[in-house]
């Protein structure tokens, strides 16, 4: 097929797509349709919020479609009526047969991981949750089952000791529009060789990324420090890890925290327990080893740093994080 032959209707929501439609757009490729969700209403002003993909298509007056039902006849008409030839799916929802199946070419999606690693919502999350040295980007072809399809093309990525799951998002997001471009450009030429996820398992089982919840996010003063360390940077900015900060008199706060450091440092203090430095702010771990908070921010404030937090909260030698 030549490239001026074909015919591309991008589906996704959130920024991280709107970065391949860009590119796909700035490539000189024909995209015929763009889906997206529904406006949301949201905030304290109930304002309506558009999604990052359909602000795009409005600012580049692409054809924009916002179904609430994917299965609606009338939005299937519309779909079919624009006689793509090729799907490209980022960050969007699960897709009904009657959708996926309807491009001659097929319908294909970029993942945030190297599947079968991190099949799910969450899988940039859940990669530095579990202090994974590496991930990256898959495109694969759909089928029924989630994440579950050929793989066509994949991209690694190194994640460093320290980094959070933002800056991996960015990065990935970058890398995927070069790898969105790259399994266009090979279905153009008819030369791709799907992989069965079931060959790259190698007598593994497939890991999960589960959607994240706020007890997701809770710290667990039981485990050790490395792995609160991954838990916060997995987490930042956001949804960000909590924690329960009680004081001798009863006093409960939650506290965000969006970022901590590994010490050398060892104490005997119980897990989770402030230690008497007015200079940072710092806490004994399940392992004996001394974790940093350096960034929180308590409820109803703003984010600041953990030893702005320390001077002028005036905490008693009881305060302890649950």
């Amino acid at each position: 097929m030549k490239k001026e032959d074909l015919r591309i209707v991008f589906l996704g929501t959130p920024e991280f797509a709107v970065e391949s439609l860009d590119r796909i757009v700035s490539e000189g490729y024909n995209v015929v349709g763009v889906v997206t969700m529904p406006d949301k209403i949201a905030g304290r002003g109930h304002k309506l919020i558009q999604s990052a993909v359909k602000q795009y298509a409005v600012a580049h007056g692409l054809h924009l479609m916002q179904p609430e039902k994917l299965k609606d006849p009338d939005f299937v008409d519309e779909l079919r009526s624009l006689r793509a030839n090729l799907f490209v799916v980022i960050a969007f929802r699960m897709l009904p047969e009657v959708v996926w199946t309807m491009p001659e070419l097929g319908t294909f999606n970029l993942h945030a991981s190297l599947l079968p690693r991190y099949r799910g919502a969450a899988p940039i999350n859940r990669a530095v949750m579990n202090g994974d040295s590496e991930t990256g980007v898959t495109t694969f072809f759909l089928k029924h089952e989630i994440d579950t399809g050929d793989v066509l093309r994949q991209e690694r990525i190194a994640i460093g000791p320290d980094e959070d799951a933002g800056s991996v998002h960015d990065r990935l997001m970058h890398l995927g529009a070069d790898l969105t471009l790259d399994t266009i450009r090979h279905i153009v030429a008819g030369d791709l060789q799907p992989v069965p996820q079931d060959r790259l398992l190698q007598g593994e089982q497939p890991t999960p990324a589960p959607k994240i919840f706020k007890d997701t996010c809770r710290m667990d003063w039981t485990m050790p420090a490395a792995a609160l360390h991954n838990h916060v940077r997995g987490l930042s900015p956001h949804p960000a890890a909590w924690t329960l900060l009680h004081t001798a008199d009863g006093a409960e706060t939650e506290l965000q925290v969006y970022a901590t450091r590994l010490t050398d440092e060892h104490t005997s203090l119980p897990a989770g327990t402030l230690l008497p430095d007015t200079r940072r702010m710092a806490a004994a771990t399940a392992d004996g080893r001394v974790l940093e908070l350096l960034s929180v921010r308590p409820a109803g404030r703003k984010r600041m740093g953990g030893a702005d937090f320390l001077r002028g909260a005036r905490l008693d030698s009881a305060a302890k994080m649950v």
